[in-house]
């Protein structure tokens, strides 16, 4: 019977070999290759269009209980840890009435070869070239709402200002994740609609790998299918499930209209000037 540490000799040179061969490797040598699964919308655009305009101006707070009306309660409501990045208080421009449109990022669990600086650099670029390509993008379409599942993908900075402008400027009205974001500066000067769950560092190379596109994700608790409607706004973030958007919208904007009407009531005898949270729409 061999002793402890000969085994113990003899792991350690099979681990070394392991981790020469990963050093030895060039990024044209290196495994690149994943299947993203990928799936068009499940509803037409001019679908799309007529729902959101259900939702224009509606709050987190008057969807909710218009789902607490229908049958849903506590459905829907995603963790209270996803907050928005920024607010507006003045034209309430971080606040999202969108259509979900999904992707899931997952750990990567590939080896990152030992490489010079040139060699990195492009490495890096082949990865964001196959493993984080974002496939999604050319499936956006305007009041669309990006919803990320992300949780295990360590500090990976999925969400960074560059890529979120370029969305933005497709029609995307924002983006909802259970992982993190990077460039938060910029991306609140650049008032670019994002509700995250932490701030992150790292850029997804040799950090994470885009699995899904269009599949259902679940964030913060909640299951998100492609086609949803997603409302998000200081209190955080509601998911509406498709089938039930018309009667949850037709009660909240009832819910809404209440409000705005007993609210401007207390404005006047406050001696408040009326702003855009109690005018008529």
């Amino acid at each position: 019977m061999s002793r402890p540490h000969t085994r113990l000799r003899a792991l350690a040179a099979l681990a070394a070999a392991a981790v020469a061969a990963v050093a030895q490797s060039s990024p044209a040598g290196y495994d690149f290759e994943r299947e993203v699964v990928a799936q068009q919308h499940p509803y037409p655009a001019q679908e799309d269009v007529r729902i959101l305009k259900l939702y224009e101006g509606l709050r987190v707070a008057d969807v909710s209980d218009a789902m607490d009306l229908v049958g849903l309660m506590g459905s829907g409501l995603v963790s209270a840890e996803i907050k928005p990045l920024w607010r507006d208080l003045d034209d309430f421009s971080h606040r999202i009435q969108g259509i979900a449109m999904t992707a899931r990022y997952q750990r990567t669990n590939r080896p990152i070869p030992r490489l010079s600086p040139e060699e990195y650099d492009q490495w890096r670029g082949k990865w964001y070239a196959t493993l984080s390509k974002e496939h999604f993008v050319p499936l956006i379409r305007p009041g669309m709402v990006l919803v990320i599942e992300a949780s295990e993908d360590g500090d990976s900075g999925t969400i960074g200002s560059n890529n979120t402008m370029n969305w933005k400027l497709k029609g995307l009205r924002g983006v909802v994740s259970s992982g993190g974001a990077r460039d938060t500066d910029e991306i609140m000067k650049e008032k670019v609609p994002v509700y995250t769950a932490r701030i992150t560092r790292g850029y997804p190379p040799g950090r994470n790998e885009l699995e899904s596109v269009n599949r259902p994700v679940t964030v913060g608790g909640v299951l998100v299918h492609p086609g949803d409607v997603v409302v998000a706004d200081g209190d955080g973030v509601v998911v509406v499930p498709r089938r039930y958007a018309e009667p949850v919208a037709a009660w909240a904007r009832k819910i809404l209209d209440g409000d705005k009407q007993s609210r401007r009531g207390l404005y006047d005898k406050l001696g408040l000037p009326p702003d855009k949270s109690v005018l008529p729409d």
